[in-house]
């Protein structure tokens, strides 16, 4: 199935470009989320007019991104938690904290935009978490978690 970027994603294109890709793809999330439309003439013909349109806009989150993350570049998070002797925490801190966690440290952050490669975090001690704002704009954060 052939589609035409509607925006920058990872591994697969730029906006504007006509690309390739499995068809339950194309129908089942690049298509329904906005971020591409099929490749007809008249799509191709539709897409040329709002080119700028569409660039500007993209340039625009581009922009916004970078600024959240310069922001983001000081903000050191101390988190407490119930921990054991050992610093094993009685549970469990993932995206979903760290992200409400960030957003009242005031920069808005959704949890889909953390990435945790080891998992949650089960125990007490300093780690850097890496934050995906945008396909080319990524920022770490600090987060030092103490025993309660």
């Amino acid at each position: 199935m052939d589609v035409i970027l509607l925006e920058k994603i990872a591994n697969l294109g730029d906006l504007g470009d006509k690309v390739t890709v499995k068809s339950g793809y194309g129908r089942n999330f690049l298509i329904p989320f906005s971020k591409a439309v099929p490749a007809t003439k008249d799509n191709v013909a539709a897409f040329e007019a709002r080119r700028a349109e569409l660039e500007k806009a993209a340039s625009e989150k581009l922009a916004g991104a970078e600024k959240r993350a310069a922001e983001m570049s000081e903000i050191e998070l101390t988190l407490t938690a119930k921990a054991g002797d050992e610093g094993k925490l009685f549970g469990s801190i993932g995206p979903r904290d760290l992200a409400e966690a960030i957003t009242s440290a005031g920069v808005t952050v959704a949890k889909s935009e953390i990435r945790m490669a080891e998992g949650p975090i089960r125990a007490t001690g300093e780690y850097d978490v890496a934050i995906q704002l945008h396909t080319d704009v990524a920022a770490t954060i600090k987060v030092f978690i103490e025993a309660e």
